[in-house]
């Protein structure tokens, strides 16, 4: 019988290599901040290399450990390149936050194809062919891992006027491709969940009510999510008090929508 502390509730992740992407900002920029507080070596992922520097003496300056990867997440060179120059660096990654994400922001009519290819290469197919990556390494490491993606309420909710049918589509599809991944990557000790957030502040958020403005007024409790306030949800699925935690999508959106 396993002796469990009381509570069963430790954040520790001493000794863990965490690799996240879309770190340049926002969730991204957070996320790799609260793992490596909590004792994280954080490989930091994105386009923007002078951010990702940026974020990295944060990290260190806080007396943490981080490695800048320039990576695109549409070009499967790359992504494969992200894993492997993460493991050599670090050692192997045993946590993966498939962050990384942009919007459509057009009518579906409208998109030309290559933003379409865009839009599911970022969203969905870069995370697919990455997380395949660190399943096959971990795997053969012979470690636990967990994965956490991050998809949205816009998965399971679309208004009209939204002029985002293929970002719902694609967080729609990280939504599946945690439950279905988790199914087969049980038996190897890789634990596979998300978070799908509402409106979160950040670049991309902002650049969204530019567009379309005020959104809070249309929410009953008036206010935005903040980044910090997905710290709690983040840990628990990265931390050993989720050990049989798989499969599951934490809806995140503070009220914000229907259900």
């Amino acid at each position: 019988m396993t002796d469990f502390p009381l509570p069963h509730a430790s954040h520790d992740l001493t000794g863990e290599v965490a690799l996240v992407t879309g770190a340049t900002s926002g969730l991204g920029w957070r996320f790799a901040r609260v793992l490596a507080s909590v004792g994280a070596k954080v490989a930091i992922a994105g386009r923007r290399e002078e951010r990702l520097e940026e974020l990295a003496k944060l990290i260190e300056a806080d007396g943490g450990e981080a490695l800048p990867v320039v990576a695109d997440m549409t070009d499967n060179e790359s992504v494969l390149a992200m894993m492997e120059q993460a493991e050599n660096a670090l050692g192997t990654v045993t946590i993966l936050v498939n962050n990384a994400g942009i919007p459509d922001a057009q009518y579906a009519m409208k998109m030309e194809l290559d933003h379409i290819d865009r839009v599911f290469d970022t969203n969905l197919r870069g995370p697919f062919v990455l997380s395949c990556e660190f399943a096959r390494r971990v795997k053969g490491a012979r470690k636990p891992g967990r994965i956490v993606n991050i998809a949205s309420v816009a998965a399971y909710n679309y208004s009209p006027g939204s002029a985002a049918a293929l970002y719902s589509i694609t967080k729609a599809g990280m939504v599946r491709m945690t439950e279905a991944l988790a199914v087969e990557w049980s038996p190897f000790n890789i634990n596979v969940n998300g978070i799908a957030p509402g409106l979160v502040r950040s670049e991309m958020s902002d650049g969204m009510q530019e567009r379309m403005g005020d959104l809070t007024k249309y929410f009953p409790r008036k206010k935005i999510i903040e980044t910090e306030q997905l710290d709690s949800t983040l840990l628990y699925l990265c931390a050993p008090a989720s050990d049989c935690v798989t499969g599951t999508v934490i809806k995140l959106d503070d009220g914000q929508g229907s259900r």
